[in-house]
């Protein structure tokens, strides 16, 4: 591992261009690995020369899987959809997430790559972590585990529920960190303190699944517990997780991230909001292009806690903002279809609104130059790919706000 004391390994403080070059070197050998072992991607991947991806312009041209899909492709191909490189009876573990979702993990360790964050989160050898994970189907709780092995930390598996145990559990057993959500977190404290039970024995904690608001992160600093956040997924792992910076999430060394137009597989600028989607150099789960339906953006410059990989903002919402417009669903693949047919719009928002109980679509477009002759151009797009009417409104460039919706639904219902 080549620890030191700030950094789990050397790998994040090298330069970005040796992260870069190193990552994209693997590139190719995984999208072969993938298309030649993993049946969805010999299908998806047909027509394409592994060798000459070796560069992100080049893997922006790849289809993206979506998580969306997962669970209908699993349904023809069970139990994982063709996306394993492995039969089920060769893996370690197999989960159940909600939907379902099938989650393969193989045999490596740390699979779920959560050592580094836990890591940058102050945990080390010899600590003794309150994992409030579920164990139940889903594999939050092994994320932690196999981190927790890599570092050499003991895990009381205490799962979910059970307040009151949980918070006797910690004054007796005296765990230095806790791993789960923010708000169990609070709620054991809050049970502890009624119970007249000392539990200064907390100093650190890691916390995901939910939001991380300011208001809880005041109520753990007051108490003495420095707790961080990480962004992880149940197909892909772990994807960025926060330092002692705290200005925004490092991705993690081993994956490479994408921030692309919802809808779409087009990566956008720096900057700006988007879907994030993860390539994986996992062997036995080989994700290529992996929309997570999750929004973020990525952040400029380097994190002052010396990790140099790119950093993102964080959870900012969900990217599948489909909705249903007099009676038919609106997706925002459709809405980007649109836009592509017409390069005059720079960038475009499709708004639902409502007006004496009667549906309207306008789509607010970004022009630098506007004209009678565009707008019903665009009128007829939107006709033909929805199979609505919409109305189009012109707005100068940097009006739309950069917050990653390509729909916004501002009905209400009463």
């Amino acid at each position: 591992m080549g620890q030191n004391v700030e950094h789990y390994d050397d790998r994040e403080t090298m330069s970005a261009d040796e992260r870069e070059a190193a990552l994209l070197e693997r590139l190719p050998h995984q999208i072969a690995h993938a298309k030649a072992n993993a049946p969805a991607f010999t299908k998806r991947l047909e027509g394409i020369t592994p060798s000459e991806i070796t560069s992100r312009e080049a893997l922006a041209g790849l289809p993206v899987t979506r998580k969306s899909e997962l669970m209908e492709l699993q349904k023809e191909n069970p139990p994982f959809g063709g996306f394993t490189t492995l039969q089920p009876g060769k893996l370690a573990r197999l989960f159940s997430s909600p939907g379902p979702i099938y989650d393969p993990e193989s045999r490596v360790a740390d699979y779920w790559r959560f050592g580094r964050a836990l890591y940058a989160a102050g945990f080390r050898s010899g600590d003794l972590i309150q994992n409030c994970f579920s164990y139940h189907f889903t594999p939050a709780a092994s994320m932690t585990e196999g981190g927790a092995a890599a570092l050499g930390c003991a895990v009381i598996p205490a799962g979910v529920g059970q307040t009151e145990m949980q918070a006797q559990t910690m004054a007796d057993l005296q765990p230095s960190g806790y791993v789960g959500t923010p708000s169990f977190l609070k709620i054991i404290l809050e049970k502890g303190d009624e119970l007249g039970l000392d539990l200064s024995c907390l100093k650190r904690g890691i916390v995901s699944a939910e939001p991380f608001p300011p208001s809880l992160q005041t109520f753990f600093a007051d108490r003495g517990i420095d707790v961080y956040e990480c962004y992880a997924s149940a197909d892909v792992g772990m994807i960025a997780y926060q330092t002692p910076a705290r200005e925004g999430l490092v991705i993690e060394d081993d994956i490479l991230v994408e921030i692309v137009r919802p809808g779409t597989g087009d990566p956008v600028a720096e900057g700006e909001v988007g879907e994030v989607v993860v390539t994986t150099f996992n062997e036995a789960y080989p994700l290529l292009r992996f929309a997570t339906g999750d929004l973020s953006a990525i952040m400029s410059g380097v994190s002052p806690c010396g990790r140099t990989n790119k950093r993102i903002k964080g959870w900012m919402g969900r990217a599948d903002q489909t909705t249903k417009v007099k009676g038919m669903f609106v997706h925002p693949s459709q809405v980007a279809e649109v836009l592509r047919r017409h390069p005059e719009v720079t960038k475009g928002r499709l708004v639902v609104a409502q007006e004496s109980s009667r549906d309207l679509m306008t789509l607010r477009c970004e022009v630098n130059q506007s004209d009678d002759l565009l707008a019903r151009a665009i009128e007829e797009s939107i006709q033909s790919i929805c199979k609505l009417r919409g109305q189009v409104e012109f707005v100068s460039p940097n009006v739309l706000p950069n917050d990653g919706k390509v729909i916004e639904d501002v009905r209400t219902f009463e």
